[in-house]
């Protein structure tokens, strides 16, 4: 698929965008297995990344939605992944 090797390959590189179309393909599960940890993940780095405005909005209220549907636990491994995760543009 390669809108999800698209998103990937920006999302590595820190595009907020990317990230929070990353996110909700793993949320839905569309062209990936689906995966709350690391839909929050990339959720939460494009909350962290995108200029205010609806596109962070959006991020945000993404995150908090899928953050309802997981664990406490899935919740503190997928903030440690965000904490962790460094930009390949870095």
């Amino acid at each position: 698929m390669k809108r999800l090797r698209w998103y990937q390959l920006a999302a590595e590189q820190g595009s907020g965008k990317a990230q929070s179309n990353l996110g909700l393909m793993y949320r839905k599960g569309e062209g990936v297995a689906q995966d709350y940890v690391l839909a929050h993940m990339w959720l939460n780095l494009a909350a962290s990344r995108l200029p205010p405005g609806e596109e962070r909005d959006k991020a945000v209220r993404n995150r908090d939605e899928v953050a309802e549907e997981m664990t406490p636990d899935q919740i503190v491994e997928a903030q440690r992944l965000a904490r962790q995760w460094k930009s390949k543009a870095q």
